[in-house]
């Protein structure tokens, strides 16, 4: 018999972990080898156990899943990314597929659904709730859904600059810390107000910090 999957486990509710594991472990080809309540934890647990498959939630204290998955792609890249959660919402399915994650499930999906869907994740195939490959295909058709309900992506540049600002850095200081210019700073401030539908820069960091797509602990 070949070597099982080893699995990581992140979620900052010890009883979704629970029940998770318990499924998982009862398939006899799979193991959870450890566990993470938190963003930080599970880049730890990582960083030591080098997992087959990390299953991250995306809202973690300390790093959300889509910094962890991030993270794993520029660190880790052989270790897989499925991203368990309750966030159908179309801003989260398009930070994380950006991020790099391997699969998208919802917490809603039967064990069995997800179970195949770390097998698939393990193999190198992409694994998506059938939800969530639908928005996927509409969003690359262009059939976006309309601002009521839908946030366009941020890229990499403008969430570092918003993380910075959720700190409590000046522009000045933002350019410094990332090497660019004052001006450059404020166009992709202004970017991400237009994405998110933000008025100011509080309600536009505001907003990413509800999306899960940035934290914002003090300097």
């Amino acid at each position: 018999m070949s070597e099982p999957i080893r699995v990581l486990l992140a979620d900052d509710h010890a009883v979704v972990r629970a029940g998770i594991r318990q499924f998982l472990d009862h398939a006899p080809d799979i193991v959870v080898i450890d566990e993470a309540d938190d963003g930080e934890m599970a880049r730890r647990l990582i960083s030591k156990t080098q997992p087959d498959v990390a299953v991250l939630d995306i809202q973690m204290p300390q790093a959300s899943g889509i910094e962890v998955t991030r993270w794993i792609r520029a660190t880790y890249p052989h270790v897989g990314v499925l991203i368990l959660t309750a966030y159908d919402e179309d801003p989260y399915v398009m930070a994380v597929l950006q991020a790099g994650a391997n699969g998208y499930v919802l917490k809603t999906a039967a064990p069995a659904e997800i179970v195949q869907a770390v097998r698939d994740v393990y193999e190198g195939k992409s694994a998506l709730d059938p939800s969530i490959a639908h928005k996927l295909m509409r969003y690359v058709s262009g059939q976006r859904p309309s601002l009521d309900n839908q946030y366009e992506a941020l890229t990499d540049r403008e969430l570092e600059v918003l993380t910075l600002a959720g700190k409590g850095y000046t522009n000045k200081a933002i350019g410094v810390q990332l090497g660019i210019s004052d001006r450059t700073v404020q166009g992709h401030l202004a970017k991400t107000y237009s994405k998110l539908q933000a008025g100011s820069r509080t309600e536009a960091v505001m907003r990413a910090v509800s999306l899960g797509l940035i934290q914002t602990e003090a300097r």
